[in-house]
């Protein structure tokens, strides 16, 4: 697993031992970048459920302003660490170990302007379709939208055989992408 473009280009990523983690494969990273590129540099961006932090490190190198990095286990966010100290990243992120949920939940209490995400990556383990539900459910709620930007940009990866809902709350689905065993699906809160 590496960086696919940017400043970091090439470099190698750890990941934790075993079949905890998922990664997300380079080629489905370079498919999604490739999707993103006109709003990843500057951008401020969420990682939730970030495992090895491949998406957001990938986002760091491509020019985002801010990633937040959300993951519960405690090997995946050893590896995230070990990843971004390889790399010799020190700012420029904030990693939560409480999980998506906490992330979302502090930073609509701050509610900052400056701190407002422009894209979100979840991809929380394919067989957890209450994270997927709970975690979007927030995203489109009143409270979750006060966390996205104007013309915010949501993706979840998930299982190509277990297709999302069409909408949750507020967030409209606009696209989904399959490759293989895996798909992309995008949601942004239409303007009003």
């Amino acid at each position: 697993m590496r960086v696919i473009a940017g400043t970091y280009r090439s470099r190698q990523l750890l990941a934790p031992r075993g079949t905890g983690t998922r990664p997300t494969s380079d080629r489905l990273r370079e498919t999604l970048f490739n999707i993103l590129a006109p709003r990843a540099a500057g951008c401020r961006f969420a990682d939730l459920y970030a495992g090895t932090g491949a998406v957001g490190i990938e986002a760091l190198s491509r020019g985002a302003a801010h990633v937040w990095f959300a993951e519960t286990a405690g090997p995946a966010s050893a590896a995230i660490r070990a990843n971004l100290k390889a790399l010799r990243i020190a700012q420029g992120f904030t990693l939560e170990d409480r999980g998506a949920g906490a992330l979302l939940e502090r930073m609509a209490i701050a509610a900052q302007p400056t701190a407002l995400l422009d894209l979100v990556y979840l991809d929380p383990p394919w067989e957890a379709d209450a994270e997927y539900t709970a975690t979007l459910h927030l995203l489109g709620s009143a409270r979750g939208r006060q966390v996205l930007a104007p013309g915010a940009l949501v993706v979840a990866e998930h299982s190509s055989k277990s297709p999302l809902a069409a909408r949750f709350g507020e967030l409209a689905q606009t696209r989904t992408l399959k490759q293989g065993d895996a798909a992309l699906t995008f949601y942004t809160v239409p303007a009003r």
